[in-house]
């Protein structure tokens, strides 16, 4: 097997804190640059952080191997051997054409030089400018592709399926259907029609094998009611308890925010479920951003947490009319029974019989939404929402977020439940603007 020589970038480490493990019998070439630029970030208390400093205790740990040193190569599992590249200062450029006065430069210069050599080089890299700027030097560049799931492809939650009248009559007589089909996914929804115009739509039960009917509905829930066949699905999920972890993927006014903050409303005050609401959101701002905000933290929690609690003035509304709406929704407040948090601050803690909802959940790394869901303790309910092609985060996109992540990894068990949301309901507006911009 030909060996290659992989230069990993500090976006990829960022990324993945256990990237260098995952490039299995090849060489692993780590800047001295890339160290210094962890270096520089392992005292921040965010995610990036985190994971600087996860990337520095692995490399330290490595010196304490017998296999080697680390600027010769040291040996590790699946046979990788990652050696520290020292960048030696004021030397010539050696035919390298890019001036180094940046960082990214210096790292295109390491792998300049290893190709030079006569090695085999990939550059590995989040950054799209760089993996072109080194292809324009004859460099071969790749995207980090281990955390990532094609959108394109990504799973449905359901399908539209048709069959005879007569099996969707045996339906609605019996509560159930045996489908031929074996290819169902758990908790996967079915839109059954005929050509004699009849329908029905059922959840498939892993346990059974068997197509079975969505809850029933006898009232609105806290003012709303599904307006399409998406809509029903995704209710249906939110309302299950024996569903811990839903994802609500979809465009702008779908509903996804609305309806897992009113399927939460009924969880928690009217069938008392689960304990409390909890609502985050990645602090990633849209467009320039306006700096720090004044306040405790509650005071600069609520600019970001502004559309979760039009969601929440809406629902009061809708269930207790324009005049009462006010009054409903300080009263939801003073009980403590809903918490509005970043994203940042839930790791590390334990989260028992709690109903979680992580609204635009695109703009986290698939480690970030690991953190999230690992503080699910016993009884407790996550929600994921979001659009994974409106992202804000400049070194995620639509197959690398945690949310396409999230889909791809957990379709396949029965505690897991998703919808992809396509029909615009917020207004005509909204519709046509989701459609054609």
């Amino acid at each position: 097997m030909n060996r290659k020589t992989f230069v990993i970038d500090t976006n990829v480490l960022l990324h993945d804190p256990d990237a260098i493990s995952k490039f299995r019998d090849n060489d692993v070439i780590i800047p001295l640059i890339v160290l210094e630029e962890l270096d520089g970030l392992k005292r921040l208390s965010d995610e990036l952080g985190k994971n600087a400093r996860h990337v520095m205790r692995f490399i330290d740990a490595l010196k304490d191997r017998k296999a080697g040193d680390l600027h010769q190569g040291v040996a590790i599992e699946n046979g990788i051997v990652v050696r520290i590249q020292v960048d030696i200062k004021h030397v010539e450029k050696n035919g390298f054409p890019l001036p180094l006065d940046r960082n990214t430069n210096k790292i295109l210069s390491v792998a300049y030089r290893l190709r030079e050599e006569g090695k085999k080089v990939v550059l590995v890299s989040k950054d799209f400018v760089m993996r072109v700027k080194a292809e324009a030097i004859g460099i071969e560049a790749e995207d980090y592709e281990n955390l990532k799931f094609s959108y394109d492809k990504l799973y449905r939650g359901f399908r539209r399926l048709e069959v005879p009248k007569r099996e969707i009559d045996l339906f609605y007589k019996d509560g159930f259907l045996e489908l031929s089909i074996g290819n169902l996914l758990p908790n996967e929804y079915c839109l059954l029609t005929s050509p004699e115009q009849s329908s029905a739509i059922g959840k498939y039960n892993p346990q059974t094998k068997k197509l079975e009917p969505l809850l029933k509905l006898t009232r609105d829930i806290w003012g709303i009611h599904p307006l399409n066949f998406e809509q029903k699905c995704a209710l249906d999920l939110l309302l299950r308890d024996d569903v811990k972890l839903v994802t609500l993927v979809g465009p702008a006014g779908t509903g996804k925010t609305l309806m897992a903050l009113a399927a939460g409303l009924r969880k928690v005050f009217d069938e008392g479920t689960y304990s409390r609401i909890l609502v985050s959101r990645p602090i990633v701002p849209l467009g320039k951003d306006i700096g720090y905000l004044p306040g405790s933290k509650e005071e600069k929690l609520y600019h970001w947490m502004q559309p979760i609690y039009d969601n929440l003035e809406f629902l009061c509304q809708s269930t207790s009319g324009e005049s009462n709406g006010s009054e409903t929704q300080k009263w939801i407040m003073e009980s403590k029974k809903i918490e509005m948090e970043a994203v940042t601050y839930i790791r590390g803690r334990s989260l028992p019989k709690m109903y979680i909802i992580i609204d635009e959940a695109q703009n986290l790394t698939p480690h970030e939404v690991k953190t999230i869901i690992s503080r699910a303790g016993k009884g407790t309910k996550v929600v994921l929402t979001g659009d994974p092609t409106q992202i804000d985060n400049p070194y995620l996109d639509k197959d690398s977020n945690a949310l396409t992540f999230t889909v791809g990894k957990f379709k396949e068990f029965p505690v897991y439940g998703h919808v992809f949301l396509e029909k615009t309901e917020r207004s005509e507006l909204a519709a046509i603007a989701a459609e054609i911009l």
